[in-house]
């Protein structure tokens, strides 16, 4: 069989579609000037600048932070207590942010914001305890809601089996080992298994709209 020339070998790569090297076919169009249009391309660039737009789009209906305040304002929760011990000296600030997680393992979650200056306290806590606070401890509210430096001094209070400080009258109260500790933006998310709980017949003091309420003396629905 006959070699083909170096001119013939020329001829027909010019001939071979283009392509064809890859097995993935490129179409071509032309417009109205003349210039040839890559249309793979263009429905790329498209799809590119139709993303950038959805995500312009989103970012410009992001709510600010007064309607997200009256959003928390419609959600209705119950007053916590967190504490732990730091060395010797008992820490502890109010929190609405706690849910339970589980019920087995019995695990809870209560989210912290990081400039509070209990924060640093809890960051290094192996244990804290979680006190839901009852209809009697509106007073409680108030000394831990402030900056005080001897919060303590002022409730009447005593250690957990771990060590945590649990307030007296509360309605519940809960122990548990911090097992993980979660950065969510301003805040710290603490993961923690519950070690020690008890309940008392108080009911448990509500919150919402910027008020508290009676937790027992809710009506019913239905």
């Amino acid at each position: 069989m006959t070699a083909p020339t170096p001119a013939a070998a020329r001829a027909r790569a010019r001939a071979r579609p283009t392509g064809a090297t890859t097995g993935t076919p490129t179409h071509t169009a032309t417009g109205s000037t003349g210039t040839t249009i890559n249309t793979a391309t263009a429905t790329a660039t498209t799809a590119r600048t139709r993303t950038r737009s959805t995500a312009m789009t989103a970012l410009a209906a992001t709510p600010g932070i007064d309607v997200m305040k009256q959003v928390n304002r419609q959600f209705v929760t119950g007053v916590t207590v967190v504490t732990a011990m730091d060395g010797e000296t008992p820490r502890g600030l109010a929190v609405n942010a706690f849910s339970s997680i589980s019920l087995d393992p019995a695990t809870v979650m209560v989210c912290v914001q990081r400039t509070s200056s209990t924060h640093d306290c809890l960051f290094r806590a192996g244990h804290l305890a979680i006190n839901i606070l009852s209809t009697g401890q509106l007073d409680v509210v108030g000394v831990f809601a402030g900056k005080s430096a001897d919060k303590f001094r002022q409730v009447d209070w005593e250690s957990g089996p771990f060590g945590s400080p649990l307030l007296t009258g509360s309605s519940a109260r809960v122990e548990a080992e911090i097992r993980e500790r979660l950065q969510a933006s301003t805040h710290t998310i603490f993961i923690c298994r519950v070690v020690h709980a008890d309940v008392a017949e108080w009911p448990p003091m509500v919150y919402g709209a910027g008020k508290f309420f009676d937790g027992g003396a809710l009506a019913p629905l239905g």
